[in-house]
């Protein structure tokens, strides 16, 4: 944070994006937990209570619930291509909001649930109505902030990945083992009407916030210029080369995380090469480890990134340096699964999703770096679809790989990908040149 600046009441809605991040995160990890209880997994395969679960039917459920994960990220890749519009046009409070509602009716709704179908149409609103929260997220810190400071408000919000998903391991373990494994999706999907209650009476652009000084205000547009309310298509967005190294970075860099999001769990609870296996009692300190560590990472590198720049560099030079560190610290990974200390694969997996997270905060900045905050939503939801595409790819056939290999392939795969990624970023773009409202002017239909 740049303790010089006049004011700090625009952090408030970092904090806002943070809370409202984490609970997104711990409405969509929950069923990477539940998903090791073995009550739950019977239900899902529709067998009886005293039937024994045996390592046929485990494989079974594994695949099975690679299809719900790649149902619920084709939804949320579906739900990228109308929550950026939907934001852009009808603005953030609304439409995040209206997020907010769908997803909280489709957690809640996981708790009724009665086999796999149940649960992949749960799974599918889930996605739809998660979809808007970083597009909103982004388009807030890009209202909020000037162009020099919105690595770090990225890097803060998104550490709320990783509180939500600690929440989660901390929280769902204990409802099940002492309510079951519904109420699990019960109680965490309530929190999502309290965040809809924040959202709607906290959020306010900065020029209609009375709180707001002059001059903090002068300070957050202190790098920006005029922009007309206008509107631009996807497919005209698509005709940029910086779409296209936006797009690049999440479609290869978010799959990766979400395999950590869905698997880690069940890899800490059946992979044979540990020295000890993990269960919902135990699932605690470990998750806590590698999700604080992974929050620093969050914070730490979306600061680097703005440190660099207030130093003198370039954007450009500031951006692709801290994103190759990033790259660099997730490649230990592939030794993860072949390790046979549980110590030393929890080191490897935090190390990986620390960087993981400073990529991702410094990717986020893309949007707003290089294009006008009247299409910030929509293009982040380009990129984002990309990435939810990597991710169904991914997804589908993940049960399978660990069925037939285990997770060693999943891991050199996440450790060759963030290098490819920032390599095919560089080629496409480099340097990071903003598209300015007078290009984009002769393109857009102006708002009515």
């Amino acid at each position: 944070m740049n303790l010089t600046s006049p004011g700090t009441f625009r952090w408030r809605m970092v904090a806002l994006l943070f809370v409202a991040t984490t609970i997104n995160y711990i409405d969509r990890q929950v069923l990477s937990f539940t998903m090791t209880d073995e009550l739950f997994r019977k239900e899902m395969l529709g067998m009886a209570v005293t039937d024994i679960l045996t390592q046929e039917r485990i494989d079974q459920f594994r695949v099975e619930y690679s299809k719900v994960d790649s149902a619920f990220k084709f939804a949320y890749a579906i739900g990228f291509l109308l929550v950026g519009w939907l934001i852009d046009r009808i603005g953030t409070k609304r439409g995040f909001s209206l997020s907010i509602i769908v997803w909280s009716l489709a957690a809640v709704g996981t708790s009724f649930v009665q086999n796999l179908s149940g649960l992949t149409l749960a799974r599918i609103t889930l996605g739809l109505g998660e979809a808007a929260n970083f597009p909103a997220a982004i388009k807030t810190v890009s209202e909020w902030f000037p162009r020099r400071e919105r690595s770090y408000a990225n890097g803060i919000f998104n550490a709320g990945t990783n509180v939500g998903i600690i929440l989660t391991a901390l929280l769902v373990p204990y409802l099940i083992l002492n309510f079951g494994w519904r109420s699990s999706f019960l109680v965490t999907g309530i929190l999502g009407f309290g965040l809809l209650i924040l959202w709607w009476f906290t959020y306010t652009k900065p020029h209609r916030n009375r709180r707001l000084s002059p001059a903090e205000l002068a300070y957050i547009r202190s790098d920006d210029t005029s922009e007309p309310p206008l509107r631009v298509s996807w497919l005209r967005l698509l005709s940029y080369k910086q779409t296209w190294a936006y797009a690049i970075g999440k479609f290869l860099a978010d799959p990766i995380w979400w395999f950590y999001m869905a698997w880690l769990p069940d890899f800490f609870n059946s992979n044979d090469a540990l020295d000890q296996k993990l269960d919902l009692k135990s699932f605690g300190v470990p998750f806590l480890i590698i999700y604080v560590v992974s929050d620093a990472g969050s914070i730490f590198f979306g600061w680097l990134s703005t440190q660099l720049m207030n130093s003198g560099w370039s954007a450009n030079k500031a951006r692709k340096t801290t994103m190759l560190i990033c790259a660099l610290c997730v490649v230990p990974i592939m030794y993860a699964a072949k390790t046979n200390s549980l110590v030393v694969a929890i080191a490897l997996i935090s190390l990986a999703t620390a960087a993981h997270q400073g990529w991702a905060a410094n990717m986020y900045t893309f949007a707003s770096d290089l294009f006008p905050k009247n299409v910030t939503a929509t293009v982040t939801s380009i990129g984002s679809m990309f990435g939810a595409v990597g991710g169904i790819l991914l997804a589908r056939y993940s049960g399978d790989i660990i069925n037939t290999l285990g997770y060693q392939p999943l891991f050199i795969m996440a450790g060759c990908a963030y290098l490819l990624a920032l390599l095919l970023i560089h080629l496409v773009l480099p340097r990071l040149e903003p598209v300015t409202a007078d290009e984009l002017a002769p393109d857009f239909t102006l708002a009515r």
